[in-house]
């Protein structure tokens, strides 16, 4: 029973139950309508983030295929597309999970179209750009990566000291990779160093020998 002067209201208890039930059913509707209401600058915001990473994405896979076809003006001009929006991508919470990794792919693609342009100020510049920044041990294969073609660069340049110095810079297990140390022939022989080149050719050839 309420009250409520000069009245009186007489209520069954199914009907107040259900009177109850369906005030709750209208706050809980309407508390959720305001959150998702509040919500939506933030999914905006890792929608616009979400379309930028698939960009991203998607301008280092075209860089990769320009470079394989040839056409490394336009590959750089992906590579740096990606790198800008990479960049972008920083400061938000939803960026790319392997930002350190897609950073030094973006450069290495850069440096590598660079390379193929004769291009060697923006070539260094990339390669820089990896080398200066700090790798996770996640991403030491990234860096692997790119010291090596750095020395091959750096042979394709005749610069003997500076692939000395790209390789010597490898980690004990890359280095003895069958690719690392033909660039490593190759670099002896190069420098005129008979000794260093049979040494690094007999090295070479166990490795032969014991890969499957």
């Amino acid at each position: 029973t309420l009250f409520w002067p000069p009245h009186r209201i007489d209520l069954s208890l199914n009907l107040v139950l259900i009177l109850l039930l369906a005030l709750f059913m209208l706050v809980h509707v309407a508390l959720r309508t305001l959150a998702a209401l509040f919500a939506l600058p933030a999914q905006a915001q890792r929608w616009r983030a979400q379309q930028r990473e698939r960009s991203l994405f998607a301008n280092l896979l075209d860089a990769q295929l320009h470079q394989y076809a040839g056409r490394f003006t336009r590959a750089r001009k992906s590579a740096l597309a990606a790198l800008q929006q990479e960049q972008a991508l920083q400061g938000v919470d939803d960026g790319p999970a392997d930002a350190p990794r897609v950073r030094a792919l973006g450069h290495l693609l850069a440096a590598e179209a660079s390379h193929a342009l004769q291009d060697k100020a923006a070539r260094q510049e990339h390669l820089q750009a990896v080398l200066g920044q700090p790798l996770p041990r996640t991403a030491q294969e990234a860096n692997e990566g790119v010291l090596m073609r750095a020395a091959r660069w750096a042979l394709d340049d005749r610069d003997v000291a500076i692939a000395r110095q790209h390789l010597e810079a490898l980690p004990q297990g890359a280095a003895r990779r069958t690719i690392a140390l033909r660039m490593r022939l190759k670099a002896a022989r190069l420098g005129g160093q008979p000794a260093q080149a049979l040494e690094t050719a007999r090295l070479l050839a166990k490795h032969r020998a014991f890969s499957p």
